[in-house]
């Protein structure tokens, strides 16, 4: 073969292998290479955080709707937390996390016992507000409440009765939870409002759980042991439910006046239909909205008002037309 040839040869294949390696990066380089975006986190005001008693339960969703509401309109970063189910240890764990994690402010449901008032100590001492919504603990240095007033939210269902009742009242009561200080004032609130009324009288009480399930159960059983109970108490928001499916299963023909707690979808459904008398409504909305107003002015200075009660009043079938949950007439 000529020189000449052998050149034009090594040329070509050459050229072909530099073309070759040449691809090769550049596909390469297409393939692996992830271009870097100019990514701008947004600045929020303030970063607060909102604990539940329970995550997923419906009341604490629409506290929860109503400070997210009040955090998009002040450009607030709101995080919500809470345990799968109540547990008050869990609440407890969270809320020392939160602390630690060095937040501009905590809003939470309050716990009973020491350990709930140290924790608010130790966060306000390093300079974490710390509100509480729902349930109040005063002996604790929280700076602020927001929620309903229980006692009187007890006295409204005890009134109820007295109006709407004629004859011996023998009064079973369900509660979501005893040790739940929110629901032992509503008790308190409903014996003191009954005290002057000698035709009612409380006969029984159980624990729910703050489920329907457990409410129920709670219902059955208390019908089962005191067969001459006419009238139900609830004192958390899935108890008037519950107790409706309980006396379905146990006494379906009895006529028992039933007053229940909060205004849930289905709540408010078993009002039209007759099977819940009457229920007390709170305003959880309001709670949350309210709850992020009082800790942005925190965030500047310490609030005068330290008790901030959200509006409270009874419902009956009345009132339900055109009601939307969280939010009563």
């Amino acid at each position: 073969m000529k020189k000449s040839t052998k050149r034009i040869l090594y040329s070509v294949g050459l050229t072909i292998f530099l073309m070759s390696f040449l691809g090769m990066i550049y596909y390469g380089y297409k393939t692996f290479y992830i271009e870097k975006d100019t990514v701008t986190s947004k600045e929020y005001a303030h970063h607060f955080v909102l604990i539940a008693e329970e995550i997923d339960n419906e009341y604490w969703r629409l506290v929860e709707r109503g400070a997210l509401r009040a955090a998009e309109e002040h450009d607030i970063y709101l995080e919500y937390l809470g345990p799968p189910k109540a547990d008050n240890d869990q609440l407890l764990r969270l809320l020392d996390r939160m602390i630690s994690a060095k937040v501009d402010g905590i809003i939470t449901q309050g716990v009973e016992g020491q350990q709930f008032v140290d924790l608010v100590f130790k966060g306000v001492e390093r300079g974490i507000p710390i509100i509480t919504v729902d349930t109040d603990v005063k002996s604790s240095v929280r700076k602020a409440y927001v929620g309903t007033d229980n006692y009187y939210a007890g006295q409204l269902a005890g009134r109820t009765i007295i109006e709407n009742t004629t004859g011996e009242q023998y009064v079973g009561i369900v509660m979501g939870r005893f040790d739940a200080i929110n629901q032992q004032e509503r008790i308190e609130g409903f014996k003191d409002a009954i005290k002057t009324a000698d035709r009612i009288e409380i006969v029984g009480r159980k624990e729910s759980n703050i489920t329907q399930i457990g409410a129920a159960q709670a219902t059955y059983s208390l019908l089962k042991e005191f067969p001459k109970i006419n009238a139900l108490v609830g004192t958390s928001a899935l108890d008037g439910i519950g107790m409706v499916e309980g006396l379905q299963e146990i006494a379906p023909n009895k006529d028992v006046y039933i007053t229940a707690f909060d205004v849930l979808p289905e709540t408010l459904m078993l009002i039209q239909k007759g099977k819940i008398d009457a229920t007390v409504a709170q305003y959880p909305e309001e709670m949350g909205y309210g709850a992020i107003e009082v800790m942005i002015e925190l965030q500047a200075h310490d609030v005068l008002n330290t008790e901030v009660f959200t509006r409270t009043k009874i419902i009956d079938k009345g009132d339900v037309d055109g009601l939307r949950p969280g939010d009563p007439k």
